[in-house]
């Protein structure tokens, strides 16, 4: 089973690439992502790393949480699922 990893302090800087290829020494990744944000197009400094592999994702958060990464110290721990929004549509 898949786990997706938070990862915040990203550097403005930091690619997805870039994110890939910190995070793939601890196992496969399925997939690496810096949020961008709408309108700018610019980092919005956190991204996802999903790995294959539950143990590889604990190894990653283990080694990396609190480590530099293109110049800052990032924070790395378990995707929270999102809540979900609400429905804004009223009829009354």
């Amino acid at each position: 089973m898949s786990k997706k990893l938070f990862v915040g302090g990203l550097s403005w800087n930091t690619d997805d690439t870039l994110l890939r290829q910190s995070f793939e020494r601890f196992g496969a990744v399925s997939d690496a992502r810096v949020i961008l944000d709408r309108e700018t197009g610019r980092s919005r400094g956190f991204g996802f790393v999903t790995f294959d592999d539950d143990e590889a994702a604990m190894s990653a958060i283990s080694a990396m949480d609190g480590t530099d990464l293109d110049g800052r110290n990032i924070r790395v721990n378990e995707a929270q699922d999102r809540p979900q929004r609400g429905n804004f549509s009223s009829r009354n």
